[in-house]
């Protein structure tokens, strides 16, 4: 089965796991999820991730409880893509959660985008 939006689908797979404290959770490898899943993983919401040598094709992501992740959401879909200027990138609980955003930079937070002055796409939202 085909999925429409690998990246909610990760996310989803990261939240499920979450609420049923599991230990890690397996999902579909593609070099954009390891970009976000590496910006998780700095600020403490993964613990780590690395490819699967059981299952090919796969990251193993290894989930992180130290931080609480009240709601992990996708903010750009497929079909409704989000974008925001330098000056327009939203705080998500003031300051308290992040936003996570693909740029011509790279994948980064929005603070880091801001800092950097750089606008793009909003990928999902952490709180």
């Amino acid at each position: 089965m085909t999925v429409s939006d690998p990246i909610a689908d990760m996310l989803t797979r990261i939240r499920n796991a979450y609420m049923v404290k599991k230990e890690s959770v397996l999902v579909p490898d593609a070099r954009l999820k390891r970009d976000v899943l590496s910006v998780m993983k700095e600020k403490g919401y993964v613990d780590d991730f690395s490819v699967s040598k059981e299952a090919a094709g796969y990251i193993d992501v290894k989930l992180s409880y130290g931080r609480e992740m009240k709601k992990l959401e996708r903010v750009s879909k497929p079909g409704c893509r989000v974008y925001a200027k330098k000056n327009d990138i939203p705080k998500v609980l003031q300051g308290m959660g992040m936003v996570i955003m693909s740029t011509s930079k790279g994948v980064m937070t929005g603070t880091d985008a801001k800092r950097q002055g750089l606008g793009g796409e909003i990928i999902c939202k952490i709180y």
